[in-house]
C-alpha cells in the first residue's frame, strides 16, 4: 500500500504482443467445448428440477384440494341431535 517502490509496468508502442502458439489454441478451442457440453448438461439438469418442481407442487396442490373437498362432503354433524335439557 505504502510502497513507494512500485513502478507501473508500462507497454511500449514499438513492441508487438507475443502472437499465440498452436498449441495454445487447440488447448483453448478444447476449452471452449467442454464448456459448452457442461452449459447443455446443466441447461438439462435445470429443465428436468423445473419439470420435478411442477409435479411435486401440482401433487401438493391436488392433495391439498382434495381434503378441502372432502371435509365439505362430512355430514355426520348435520344429522347430530341436541341432547334435552334435564330440568330440575
Amino acid at each position: 500500500m505504502g510502497d513507494s517502490t512500485f513502478k507501473p509496468n508500462i507497454k511500449s508502442a514499438g513492441k508487438q504482443d507475443p502472437l499465440l502458439k498452436k498449441a495454445e489454441l487447440d488447448y483453448m478451442r478444447i476449452i471452449e467445448e467442454k464448456n459448452k457440453e457442461r452449459v447443455q448438461k446443466l441447461q438439462h439438469i435445470a429443465k428436468r428440477n423445473r419439470f420435478t418442481g411442477l409435479a411435486i407442487g401440482a401433487g401438493v396442490f391436488s392433495i391439498y384440494l382434495y381434503s378441502i373437498f372432502a371435509v365439505k362432503q362430512e355430514t355426520f354433524l348435520d344429522d347430530f341431535n341436541e341432547p334435552a335439557k334435564i330440568q330440575q
